[in-house]
């Protein structure tokens, strides 16, 4: 006998912090399965984040979303104390300079001079002259916030299918019959949170793809001598050449901040990444690395402009993209669920999110409508 069809108004490709959190906002209201490729969801992207919550990541578009998560995330109680240190080398002031442009008036910086950055990164190399404070950043609990919204989304009559990867999606009188692994799902609307794969879901659903790239981007963890200080701030090289923080038991946790384009897989690290950090690493401090503890990779998807998008595809569409939401979809997950779920229900934004124009998000912003 053929399982039956399960039916719903709203399915949900991807059950990362994109789809969890946007299922949790929207159930209650609709009908909601999330449909997950993996055994677990969050594995490929979600479940590899560097874990923190910082207002100038992302850039001047995404900063609005980030500051309006702060209220929830940190009364929730997932956000933890840090800190972080914007570092320019000698000679490459004008980064921090730019940086202060883009968020004058948005992100309190306050800039340091060579005394006050040896007090917060000891071991400091003599390249490194100023700086700026980014009092407002914090550690975010990733894993506990993943699990927050996928059980508020149960709690509140949301199904979530594991090992349901998408297979087909058709257009029907009214929605969508979509083919899985786990059986046939009908829907009325089709929501594209699948992350790396949004673009392959669009092209499977007959949308055009919006260029959502998917990038590789390295994680190490390393004992260091000496260990690192728990108070220490998360330290962002201005260029961009790497970010490391401090984790438990005197570990640090450091990245080269690489971007590679990869096809949309399981991906993993590759040594030269790994020793380009640790390069990187070395000409910042004089510390000695004891050991390369593990090292892993995470897939980070932007689309264009490098902006995440939040929208159906056109005014009539059924289709829905949540997506390109790189590597600040996790600090960004409470404002971005809420924009998400007052689009698709029709409803006036909250007011903790009246100074965001959701426009800036639509997809038609990349072929002019």
């Amino acid at each position: 006998m053929n399982d039956p069809i399960i039916r719903t108004d709203i399915a949900i490709v991807g059950a990362g912090m994109a789809g969890a959190s946007l299922a949790a906002a929207l159930a209650g209201s609709v009908r909601v399965v999330m449909l997950e490729a993996e055994d677990i969801a969050g594995y490929h992207s979600t479940g590899r984040s560097a874990a923190f919550w910082s207002e100038t990541y992302g850039g001047p578009a995404v900063q609005p979303l980030t500051s309006a998560s702060f209220a929830f995330l940190d009364g929730a109680g997932f956000l933890g104390a840090r800190g972080a240190v914007h570092l320019a080398a000698s000679g490459d002031a004008g980064h921090l300079d730019r940086l202060e442009a883009e968020f004058e008036g948005r992100v309190r910086l306050d800039r340091l001079d060579r005394s006050a950055l040896e007090q917060l990164i000891p071991g400091l190399r003599l390249g490194y002259g100023e700086g700026l404070a980014e009092p407002s950043c914090r550690d975010i609990d990733v894993a506990r916030l993943h699990a927050h919204y996928l059980a508020e989304a149960r709690r509140a009559g949301a199904d979530m299918r594991t090992r349901a990867r998408l297979l087909s999606a058709d257009r029907v009188p009214g929605g969508w019959l979509l083919g899985t692994t786990a059986g046939q799902v009908r829907a009325d609307l089709l929501v594209n949170a699948a992350g790396a794969w949004a673009d392959e879901v669009a092209a499977m659903a007959g949308q055009r793809p919006l260029g959502i790239a998917p990038l590789r981007r390295t994680m190490v963890q390393l004992a260091v001598e000496p260990a690192t200080r728990p108070d220490m701030p998360l330290v962002m090289d201005a260029a961009g050449l790497c970010y490391f923080k401090p984790e438990v038991g005197g570990r640090l946790w450091l990245s080269p901040h690489d971007e590679t384009p990869v096809d949309p897989c399981d991906v993993a690290p590759e040594e030269i990444d790994v020793a380009r950090a640790i390069d990187r690493l070395e000409r910042v401090v004089d510390w000695t690395v004891a050991r390369k503890e593990r090292a892993w990779a995470g897939l980070r998807s932007f689309a264009p402009d490098r902006v995440p998008v939040y929208g159906a595809a056109d005014a009539e569409s059924s289709f829905f993209w949540f997506a390109g939401q790189g590597g600040f979809g996790i600090q960004t997950a409470p404002a971005a669920a809420a924009i998400g779920a007052a689009m698709l229900l029709g409803r006036a934004l909250p007011e903790s999110l009246g100074a965001i124009d959701p426009s800036r998000y639509r997809p038609g912003r990349f072929d002019g409508r």
